[in-house]
């Protein structure tokens, strides 16, 4: 469904990302992992079509994402980014029919459009948040709102930038296991996370980004192997099994 091809991005002399390839299938749950500055949020911005790279290419759908126009980008791939400032007066409920838009660009409103929205609060438990003033929520709660925001969307690919940030750890688990059941339901899911523990129970496969470069790629067994971490992370892990099979790192520091 989506390629990345040798990306790389430079902002003057200072390379943000260099030489990043990788491949995502629907169904698939890909993290990306990396400490701050790693280049995770710059990489989503060109999976996004956001950015350009300065060389490479991005390809969803068999077709160059520089190809698509910008309506067609929105029916097919929605994202969720870091920064969600929003001070209108909005509804929760107003802020998730957001998502419509780019379907209504093309025609008039239809009651599909508010099935799509309440479904997408549903989803996220944000349904009884609908009526409220979107400045006058909570952090996690804008967070979830966000979320079905981009969910009511109904794209392909879905692009999230830490997804998990302000929400408590039970909403941590929740979003991480919605994310789990769309991929089964033929979505594609690239999620950006720093919690390496949630990282290894819900992904399939993690992309481990330091300095811009691609330190590995693979399934979170192949990957979290404690001399890799230390490298990359600036301090020494163990690592043990959690119940589910799954590896479960403890940082030493």
């Amino acid at each position: 469904m989506l390629e990345a091809r040798a990306l790389s991005f430079q902002v003057g002399q200072r390379h943000l990302l260099e030489g990043v390839s990788f491949g995502l299938e629907a169904g698939e749950v890909l993290g990306v992992l990396g400490p701050n500055g790693a280049g995770k949020s710059t990489l989503l911005r060109l999976l996004s079509g956001e950015e350009r790279p300065s060389s490479g290419e991005v390809w969803l759908l068999g077709k160059a994402l520089s190809a698509y126009t910008a309506t067609e980008l929105a029916l097919l791939r929605s994202v969720l980014t870091q920064r969600r400032d929003l001070s209108f007066p909005f509804t929760a409920y107003e802020v998730a029919f957001l998502g419509r838009l780019p379907h209504l660009e093309r025609r008039p409103e239809y009651p599909r459009d508010h099935q799509a929205t309440t479904h997408a609060l549903d989803l996220t438990q944000a349904s009884a948040l609908s009526h409220r003033k979107y400045p006058t929520l909570s952090g996690g709660e804008q967070s979830r709102v966000d979320l079905a925001r981009v969910l009511a969307q109904e794209p392909r690919l879905l692009l999230l930038d830490e997804p998990t940030n302000h929400l408590d750890p039970r909403h941590q688990v929740e979003v991480l296991q919605l994310c789990r059941r769309l991929a089964r339901e033929g979505w594609a899911v690239v999620t950006v996370l720093h919690d390496l523990n949630l990282a290894a129970l819900f992904c399939d496969r993690v992309l481990l980004l330091h300095q811009g470069t691609v330190v590995a790629l693979g399934t979170p067994q192949e990957v979290f192997e404690p001399e890799r971490l230390e490298q990359v992370y600036g301090l020494p892990f163990a690592l043990t099994q959690h119940p589910s099979g799954r590896p479960w790192v403890m940082p030493l520091g």
